[in-house]
């Protein structure tokens, strides 16, 4: 079932959203080489929690920690250690959620630490790129599969692959509503969109091989060949005309 927001919801999302992107600024000023990724995880729970929000991620599910931080061949749900240390040349995806008077936004960016391969900043550029070719088909009128098809015809078309096991997903109330959003699809296929849905949508694209594999903390997904990995996500409004980003970080 699909949740439409009316125009009060779709203010709290916006001020979710909103944390939720300010939050993916501070980690992103945070990153240096020689940092942990539990120091980062601890900017990151500090400012939700300085803004009026409860971190959406902490025990979701069981998880430990405020924000995923993934590094290089982790694609997602990588869980911040005092261990883990950020080195320079590595790529780092952090993926955060801020729940805000009972709604949540989530997002996640690709960052370099430091200087990273030519290659590399390939990757994480074609991640967000396919995220903005999305956009264009989340649309009232246009279907789920005209989404992920736009991201996987981008993405394969420079010479990358699109994880299939993991997908995007509807977002409001609960962190993860109907419909599912996969980077892949045939155009014109499955569910369509209806202005007031919110959905996050998040390219997970690889450098060799689509296929991944879970680690055996049960929630670090890592790639199958062992390379890198970048992801690129926002919750977005779903219109009558152009889309509406609710968790621009940029901005």
């Amino acid at each position: 079932m699909f949740v439409i927001k009316n125009s009060e919801q779709l203010a709290l999302m916006r001020r979710a959203g909103r944390i939720t992107a300010e939050a993916l600024l501070v980690a992103r000023d945070a990153i240096r080489p020689g940092i942990s990724t539990k120091e980062i995880d601890a900017k990151i729970h500090r400012f939700i929690e300085k803004c009026g929000a409860v971190p959406s991620f902490l025990g979701y599910g069981g998880f430990p920690a405020s924000a995923c931080i993934s590094v290089n061949q982790e694609v997602i749900h990588g869980i911040p250690s005092e261990r883990v240390i950020l080195n320079e040349g590595d790529i780092v995806k952090i993926d955060v959620g801020a729940r805000f008077r009972g709604y949540n936004g989530d997002s996640a960016r690709t960052f370099p630490v430091g200087k990273v391969s030519d290659e590399a900043l390939r990757l994480i550029s074609v991640t967000e790129r396919s995220f903005w070719e999305a956009m264009k088909f989340a649309k009232a009128g246009f279907r789920v599969g005209d989404i992920g098809f736009a991201v996987e015809n981008f993405v394969i078309s420079n010479g990358f692959s699109v994880v299939r096991d993991y997908v995007g997903h509807g977002v409001g109330k609960e962190l993860h509503e109907e419909p599912e959003i996969p980077n892949f699809g045939r155009a014109g296929r499955g569910a369509r969109l209806y202005s007031g849905m919110t959905l996050a949508i998040e390219p997970m694209v690889n450098a060799g091989t689509h296929e991944v594999k879970v680690r055996g903390d049960g929630w670090t997904v890592v790639t199958l060949d062992g390379k890198l990995s970048a992801h690129y996500e926002n919750s977005v409004a779903v219109t009558e005309s152009d889309p509406i980003v609710l968790t621009d970080v940029e901005k």
